[in-house]
């Protein structure tokens, strides 16, 4: 079989979410080490854009899924070009349509198993089935039908020196633990009740720990960060910062942090990929395939007790990747669960 000349130009279509976009900086920096020489192009979503800016060697474009049909051809036309490759890394019926938009000789996708809405009509190559992996492992697989293989897993998030002089104004460096917590997901099911987080603040604060809240600028993040201080008994030890950072600034302000708190959120893979240690609340997702990548030993796990509840079956049983998006099924995570994994991570400091 004749040798297939390594590839000059690959697009990665990725537009969203946080968490997501942050699992495919690896893949960045495998295609860029293995082919130094190739021109990559980005295309992505605006505020996911915002958080990635200014990494370096790739090219982003931005499609607005408002702009609909007019916005993917639009989207061609600024392309301008032919690439040798697309990785298609989003199975979305809207990223899938995208897709067809974007002219590429090669066109890679998921295997079998992760396809769905039309996903195997829009390529002509699907990575291997990879089986039960992280979602970071199943897009990192990406660099296979390209004769690479991943060497390490690297992030090199881009976050400017202003980013971290704003992070480090934020509270002094007094040798004082830091506990951030990050309440919310965009997805509100997964959410966990705000009197629980503040239960488990309290409970640092009596150890002495900072307590710093972060988050967006939506009214269920303020309403969810006001209920945790109203439920309260140490206020006084908490420095509220929701609304007040930037995508570019929240990275650097996730770095400073101890330990983050948080159920399955864009944040909970950004401060992983900061070098943060993660408490993550899982019920409704499986943290073996969505939690934080590089370190796992302080979540807390409750996504099998959900499965037989909400579902019938134990985790084992259902599809890799099920969602158990359910009312009530982060009330599985009891206070005492996130502070018993609390206290291992202290143990961890020895």
């Amino acid at each position: 079989m004749p040798q297939v000349p390594a590839p000059r130009s690959i697009c990665l279509l990725r537009l969203s979410a946080l968490g997501d976009v942050t699992h495919v900086l690896p893949l960045v920096h495998t295609l860029q080490t293995g082919l130094p020489n190739v021109a990559l192009t980005w295309i992505i979503g605006r505020g996911e854009h915002r958080l990635l800016e200014g990494l370096p060697g790739v090219r982003f474009v931005e499609y607005d899924k408002k702009t609909g049909l007019a916005g993917m051809r639009a989207l061609r036309r600024e392309l301008g070009q032919r690439f040798d490759v697309l990785l298609q890394l989003q199975v979305s019926a809207r990223a899938n349509l995208l897709s067809a938009f974007v002219p590429a000789q090669r066109r890679i996708g998921y295997d079998k198993s992760r396809s769905k809405e039309g996903h195997g009509l829009f390529i002509n190559e699907r990575i291997p089935d990879c089986g039960n992996v992280h979602v970071l492992d199943a897009i990192g697989s990406f660099c296979e039908p390209l004769g690479l293989v991943r060497a390490e897993v690297a992030w090199n998030l881009p976050v400017p020196d202003a980013a971290h002089a704003w992070a480090r104004a934020q509270w002094p460096d007094d040798g004082r633990r830091t506990l951030m917590i990050s309440p919310c997901s965009s997805h509100p099911l997964r959410n966990w009740r705000a009197e629980r987080y503040a239960a488990l603040a309290d409970h640092a604060a009596a150890q002495g720990w900072r307590i710093v809240l972060c988050g967006g600028r939506s009214e269920l993040e303020r309403g969810t960060g006001d209920a945790i201080l109203a439920a309260m008994a140490t206020r006084d030890s908490v420095l509220d910062l929701i609304g007040k950072d930037t995508l570019k600034q929240l990275p650097a302000l996730l770095a400073r942090a101890d330990l983050l708190v948080t159920p399955d959120s864009g944040p909970m893979h950004i401060a992983n990929a900061m070098g943060t240690r993660v408490l993550g609340l899982h019920a409704a997702t499986n943290p073996q395939r969505s939690g934080p990548y590089s370190d796992r030993r302080f979540c807390v796990d409750r996504y099998d007790e959900a499965a037989r509840k909400y579902r019938g079956k134990p985790a084992s049983e259902l599809k890799w990747g099920t969602k158990i998006e359910a009312e009530g099924v982060m009330d599985l995570i009891a206070v005492e669960d996130a502070v018993a994994a609390f206290e291992r991570f202290r143990a961890s400091l020895g």
